[in-house]
């Protein structure tokens, strides 16, 4: 979800689409590519990117495709489409069959407007939303047993998307109704009930932007600190929503795309990967709750802005095409341990190649685009390759983590997932040390009176710190 715009100016805008969707499992990807003939046509591109080497094949069909089709990846390598054909949308799988393309026809869903959903966890599935006069309808377009069906009504116009659970059962949409968007929760095991999953205030537009199922990790926008700012919270938390000061980033469209996995009931330590967007171009941004400050990285020339996948072992994929190198991943080693450690690994931080293992600079042959430096004074960037380095007093502001302290190991006589609860709104948000699984880890803050927000006592000093029991 980004704009190229000021912050503000971007709140409510319209999203547009990631340059290339990868399956949740980081299997295969897949993205309408463009002959290089006088026209330009349009086709779809599969990318295995989970062997030792990626490489794309293309798909094409008997006819140049619109440039407003939908393409999604599923775990077996086939590729569902989704193609407008007159009042109604056509659905269909491509895989290829030697020199060819096989297209297999599932069935039209009449709709005037209907947009894919994210993969699936497994990787199986495909859904999408039709917002209709009656509420947005919910279709499974791949996997129902006689090709799409509509399996949920949710009052209201939906978007967004994301997946709570590793079953694909809990479906988070942001809902608009009577006037304010907020973020529900679909249960699809009992069909399609939708019920409250994020109110920080009662007047304001609360969206879900992208959500970890491992650490419960939730990324959100909320115009609640009085205009757009991104926050972070956690899933059957009862601790209130952040807004850090270093994801507030003027003139630029900061937006969250990519969440490191495998965090298990560790959210302060998962890094997420931002796409940056500002008038100078557009780069990419690493940012835990636990740190202090918003990275900004160099990135790949051709990097396919927007999409990009975590490994477990803590190595941001960033898939890029250019003219020399057509399909591409690079992979950047980012530190991913306590703030401390990785305040004291500096800056000089190695980026590898698709091809080997071990921690060279970028693939020759493969150029890097790098971030202009902010206005203001607020980033600076290296030509060294890596991250780049954040100096004292000027990077973007920073706020202190509610969490300062890292706890490597698992709460004992923990459940393994945090348990699915509604969110409390802000100003009612108990903020007891014991009161919620996460307060353990952080000292309980004071809300002043009429605080419509939590009080950071990094950026306000009127604060008081409840001293820990």
């Amino acid at each position: 979800m980004t704009i190229c715009a000021s912050e503000d100016a971007t709140a409510l805008g319209s999203p547009h689409r990631a340059a290339l969707t990868i399956a949740a499992d980081g299997s295969y990807a897949a993205r309408l590519a463009r002959h290089d003939d006088a026209a330009g046509s349009w086709f779809p591109e599969r990318w295995t990117i989970g062997g030792p080497e990626p490489y794309a094949v293309p798909l094409p069909g008997s006819q140049p495709e619109e440039p407003d089709s939908e393409l999604l990846p599923l775990a077996d390598g086939r590729v569902l489409i989704l193609r407008r054909v007159a009042d109604r949308f056509t659905v269909s799988l491509l895989y290829p069959t030697g020199p060819g393309t096989r297209e297999v026809l599932l069935g039209a869903v009449p709709a005037d407007t209907l947009t894919l959903l994210p993969p699936t966890p497994r990787g199986t599935l495909g859904y999408a939303l039709a917002p209709g006069a009656q509420g947005t309808a919910l279709w499974l377009v791949h996997g129902g047993a006689a090709g799409p069906e509509r399996v949920a009504v949710v009052p209201g116009r939906c978007t967004g998307g994301a997946w709570l659970d590793h079953e694909g059962r809990l479906l988070a949409l942001d809902q608009e109704l009577d006037g304010r968007t907020k973020a529900v929760v679909v249960d699809l095991a009992h069909g399609g009930p939708a019920s409250p999953l994020l109110q920080i205030t009662e007047e304001s537009n609360d969206r879900l932007l992208l959500a970890d199922p491992d650490s419960g990790l939730l990324l959100v926008r909320s115009d609640a600190p009085g205009h757009d700012r991104l926050g972070w919270g956690v899933l059957g938390s009862s601790l209130p929503v952040r807004f850090p000061e270093c994801l507030r980033a003027p003139d630029m469209a900061v937006t969250p795309f990519a969440v490191q996995p495998g965090r298990m009931l560790l959210p302060d330590s998962c890094a997420v990967a931002f796409r940056i967007d500002a008038a100078s171009g557009t780069w990419l941004g690493v940012w835990r709750p636990a740190g202090r400050q918003l990275r900004q990285l160099r990135v790949p020339d051709g990097w396919l802005a927007g999409a990009g996948l975590w490994t477990r072992d803590g190595e941001l994929l960033l898939p890029y095409a250019t003219d020399a190198v057509p399909c591409g991943v690079a992979r950047m080693a980012i530190p991913l341990g306590p703030a401390a450690a990785e305040e004291a690994a500096g800056p000089a931080e190695a980026v590898r190649s698709a091809a080997t293992a071990e921690p060279v600079a970028m693939p020759d042959g493969m150029p890097i685009a790098v971030p202009p430096a902010v206005a203001g004074g607020s980033g600076s960037t290296d030509s060294g390759g890596g991250i780049v380095p954040d100096a004292a007093g000027t990077c973007i502001g920073s706020t202190a983590s509610p969490h300062p302290k890292v706890i490597d190991t698992e709460p004992h006589s923990s459940s393994p997932h945090p348990r699915l609860c509604r969110p409390v709104p802000l100003q009612q948000a108990p903020l007891a040390a014991r009161e919620a699984l996460w307060s353990a880890h952080s000292r309980p803050v004071t809300i002043r009176a009429g605080a419509t927000q939590p009080v950071d006592p990094a950026t306000d000093s009127a604060a008081r710190v409840s001293p820990r029991r």
